[in-house]
């Protein structure tokens, strides 16, 4: 059963600029979720990491192409053309069309802005050449226009009837592709033209974007944006030209989008024929079984709160949160403030680009005799809130997450109903309670309090980056979601997670003194296994579930009905800590696939396909059973460390026992896998010499400098 390539990597390393990559992962999210997760990824990811196997699609936006050479050129070029070759897809917007072109000449008769070169992927076989349009200039929309472009229909297939030959595209300093038209026997295809008189030569063609068949793979360059959304284009009062500019691709949106579908079309990716909206966050509701346990720890914030306009808020280090009472409403004063930010426009209140160095020096605080003044807490939360109000006014936008303002709800008096919230609070406890009495847990304290909001940012992000918050969260705290618009990932940041997953995060206050006998490292390994003793013991029968561990923190599952038996990643295990005072603050975040639809390996799938079939896991009673066994791991791990019991159920479900591997952060050692270390957690392998005997030279590893690639059988340094 091969697997579905799902990520598509959006490059936003050296080079590239803020604005651009935002529009890129915007556009392409709202058009491929949730088939594929859209990630920003460094140029460190793209020269050292195996990203090959899973990528759909490599993007590179918009910027200055010389970031991207200085950066890539070598080893990072190397690998990109392996991946297109061996049928992979390349998409470049602007600066990305240059960069992936035979050569770049841009503003040769100008000697301040002069960029000549060749260029080592030359998916376009020959020059890029820009200005297309004058008047471009670095950090400015003074350059912008809304280019006439036309769609070569004849080279899309299936282009439906409605589809214009023409759009206003967003254009501020790209290039022509010269001579495409002669380029046409190299396998060149030109999917778009520019209608107007260029600035520069074109030769033969005014090719706006084109294709060409790359070995077994597929790129696409542009010189225009078309990935631009004109909602996302801020009107500048000082450059009245400019609106003019947003409203003529704005009138043409329709044929933008339709022209989008049909780039990745070509490029092989499955593509959603109506736009997926960006989800808007969510209430969280805060719940225990006991009710007065909720209005104590509401009461335990009381050092934490500062009261604006009569309302209580809690500012953390990253986010705001508004507590509102169980049974309030947004109410008069909220409105109030909603109809009066409706005059300030969503854009000028998000946060200020490269472009816009002067308002954003502006805002950082108010001039008092020629001296800047430090924002108070209530001036950021002010903020926060015009932001919020001004954002539920205005229609769908790129918006800035950490500014909107989180709400709790404390359920004091009663559970959130089903009507509040998908899921079933009452059902959650009394599973709870069932499987802490199984387990016999003395304490009972993780889930005790449960956080749970349909749609958020992330949940680890929402409790470690807001550590004045998370101090005053007892141990067993869970804060858990059913989407995520910003999650969090060992290998980067996906914009949100697939339907039908499970996200929570747990907080642990670890005393210094238990890390000598029980340490922190191996809380990982404790949340690793909890998932896979909560699958296992979460009813008879499904004790068959075949999920497997991959060191350090991932959840595999054996696939059913295929010879080979091959494994396939359904989670994964995330765990950060800081520190205060006496106790290391960790957050364990857990992500799991539940009820993904294909072709995502769900544990529905599973477990409908063992004989006899499964019902299929319920959200609540799974993240109960998994709650409860962590609890269990981690109350005996502090009395005992990783003991022999545990070392044994660890191994018992580890894919790792015997595997011959390569140690890359040894100079290619190779070396078979003995372990982990019962004392400090470390990954322990044994040097392999001729014959693959065993020379006796022990290495040892640690899991937050390493990662293992489990398929290619290489250990490597993490970035």
């Amino acid at each position: 059963m091969a697997t579905k390539k799902m990520n598509v990597l959006v490059y936003s390393g050296n080079g590239s600029t803020t604005e651009s990559v935002r529009h890129c992962l915007y556009t392409l999210r709202r058009l491929l979720s949730p088939s594929y997760a859209v990630i920003p990824v460094s140029g460190d990811i793209i020269i050292k990491e195996p990203w090959f196997s899973k990528c759909a699609l490599l993007v590179f936006p918009g910027g200055a192409d010389l970031g991207y050479c200085r950066t890539l050129d070598g080893e990072g070029n190397r690998r990109i053309s392996r991946y297109v070759n061996a049928g992979g897809s390349y998409l470049g917007f602007c600066a990305g069309g240059y960069f992936g072109s035979a050569r770049c000449e841009f503003e040769v008769d100008d000697p301040k802005m002069a960029v000549v070169g060749d260029r080592e992927l030359g998916f376009f076989t020959g020059i890029c050449r820009g200005l297309a349009f004058e008047g471009f200039k670095y950090a400015s929309e003074a350059g912008a226009r809304a280019a006439d472009i036309k769609i070569h229909k004849e080279v899309f297939d299936d282009v439906k009837e409605d589809v214009a030959d023409t759009f206003k595209s967003y254009y501020n300093g790209g290039g022509v592709f010269v001579d495409a038209k002669k380029l046409e026997d190299r396998g060149v295809q030109i999917l778009a033209t520019y209608t107007e008189d260029l600035h520069v030569d074109s030769g033969e063609g005014q090719a706006a974007v084109v294709y060409r068949k790359v070995g077994e793979g597929h790129a696409v360059l542009t010189g225009p944006h078309p990935e631009f959304a004109p909602q996302n284009l801020r009107k500048i009062p000082s450059l009245p030209s400019y609106a003019s500019v947003i409203d003529s691709i704005t009138e043409t949106d329709a044929t933008r989008q339709a022209f989008m579908r049909l780039i990745l079309r070509k490029l092989g990716l499955q593509v959603n024929e109506q736009e997926q909206t960006v989800p808007s966050l969510s209430h969280l509701h805060l719940t225990s079984h006991n009710l007065a346990d909720v209005s104590d720890l509401v009461a335990s914030w009381s050092e934490i709160v500062t009261i604006v306009d009569g309302d209580d808020y809690v500012k953390g280090e990253n986010d705001v949160f508004r507590i509102e009472r169980e049974g309030s409403a947004w109410g008069v004063k909220e409105l109030k403030r909603a109809v009066s930010a409706v005059s300030i426009k969503l854009p000028t209140l998000a946060v200020a680009t490269e472009k816009d160095g002067e308002q954003k020096e502006r805002s950082e605080g108010e001039e008092t005799d020629g001296k800047m003044k430090p924002k108070t807490k209530v001036d950021e939360i002010q903020e926060c809130i015009e932001y919020t109000t001004a954002a539920s006014s205005l229609s769908d936008q790129i918006l800035d997450y950490d500014k909107m303002i989180k709400t709790i709800i404390p359920h004091e008096k009663e559970l959130p109903s089903t009507k509040e919230t998908p899921f079933h609070h009452e059902a959650f406890y009394a599973n709870l309670r069932f499987y802490h009495t199984k387990l016999r847990n003395p304490a009972a304290s993780f889930g005790k309090h449960l956080m749970y909001g349909e749609v958020v940012t992330s949940t680890s992000t929402l409790l470690e980056k807001n550590p004045s918050l998370l101090r005053n969260l007892p141990s067993g705290f869970t804060l858990a979601a059913t989407t995520q618009v910003a999650a969090r990932g060992r290998g980067g940041n996906v914009w949100i997670a697939p339907p039908g997953a499970m996200m929570f995060s747990t907080v642990l206050h670890h005393s210094f003194v238990l890390n000598q006998s029980a340490p922190v490292i191996f809380i990982q390994y404790l949340g690793a296994l909890a998932v896979v003793q909560g699958i296992k013991g979460y009813a008879p029968g499904y004790d068959k579930i075949p999920v497997k561990l991959k060191w350090p923190n991932d959840i595999f599952a054996q696939l059913p009905g295929s010879s080979n038996n091959p494994v396939i990643k359904i989670g994964g295990v995330l765990v950060t800590s800081s520190y205060s005072g006496s106790t290391y603050d960790i957050v364990c975040g857990i992500g799991l696939n539940v009820s993904n639809a294909l072709p995502t390996t769900s544990l529905n799938l599973l477990a409908s396909s063992q004989s006899p079939p499964l019902k299929a896991f319920t959200p609540e009673k799974l993240l109960a059973s998994i709650l409860a066994h962590f609890e269990a791991l981690y109350s005996t791990f502090c009395q005992t460390g990783f003991n022999r019991d545990m070392e044994g159920d660890y191994y018992d479900h580890w894919l790792h026992t015997n595997q011959i591997v390569t140690l890359e952060t040894e100079g290619g050692m190779k070396a078979r896998i003995k372990g982990i270390t019962r004392d400090w957690g470390l990954l322990l392998a044994e040097e392999l010499g001729w014959e693959d005997r065993p020379t006796g030279r022990l290495v040892t590893l640690q899991s937050d400098s390493n990662s293992f690639d489990f398929f290619r059988g290489l250990v490597r340094r993490k970035l």
